[in-house]
């Protein structure tokens, strides 16, 4: 599959390099393609990856991952371009405002806020409510931990959980794309419990 990450911080680090070792073709965006940040994010892949300006990084993707601080997400996105259309983009930004509290969410969600941005893309939250920590390794005494996604278009979860369950989480649907209100604020939970326990803590969904 090809994937582009457009950011090149530690969760798109983290992707990029559980993606490309399991044979995806990966391309990070970057607006510095041949900048430090961006040869040490294909770096971090063991050279089983690429930078590229968003645009040209996008055009060749099938699934496109937005893996910026939420302060960079519209222009990242309109420096992708039109050829979002059409592209599965999955949305792993969290809207954080200072003092840990959310920038919106009552009657939007950052996801829909990126879906807008993107007329025509196939928006899925997803790889948010965790750390880059458990991006790399999602497993825990031998179980995978949860991975929520939402959004509203089928074929695209469908791909999103694939990936997800590629790097060994536990996926589970919460709905159609207006659930992203509810994953964003569970983000600020794990940030809240990683601050004070460290990162090295996950959520799990137990069944009866």
């Amino acid at each position: 599959m090809n994937i582009t990450i457009l950011g090149t911080g530690n969760v798109g680090r983290a992707l990029g390099a559980g993606w490309s070792g399991r044979g995806h073709a990966l391309t990070f965006g970057s607006r510095e393609p041949a900048g430090e940040k961006a040869q040490a994010a294909v770096a971090a892949c063991a050279g089983r990856a690429r930078a590229s300006f968003p645009a040209a990084a996008v055009a060749e993707a099938e699934v496109v991952v937005l893996a910026v601080p939420w302060t960079a997400a519209q222009s990242v996105v309109a420096a992708a371009g039109a050829g979002l259309a059409g592209k599965v983009l999955v949305d792993a930004t969290n809207p954080i405002a200072p003092g840990l509290q959310l920038a919106l969410g009552h009657t939007t969600s950052g996801a829909e806020q990126v879906a807008g941005w993107a007329p025509g893309a196939r928006v899925v939250k997803a790889f948010n409510t965790t750390g880059a920590e458990n991006m790399r390794d999602p497993v825990y005494h031998g179980r995978g931990t949860l991975m929520p996604i939402c959004g509203d278009d089928t074929a695209a979860k469908a791909r999103v959980r694939e990936l997800a369950e590629a790097l060994g989480f536990e996926v589970v649907d919460a709905g159609g794309l207006a659930a992203a209100r509810l994953l964003e604020p569970l983000a600020l939970l794990w940030i809240s419990l990683a601050r004070q326990h460290g990162r090295d803590i996950a959520f799990q969904l137990v069944r009866r």
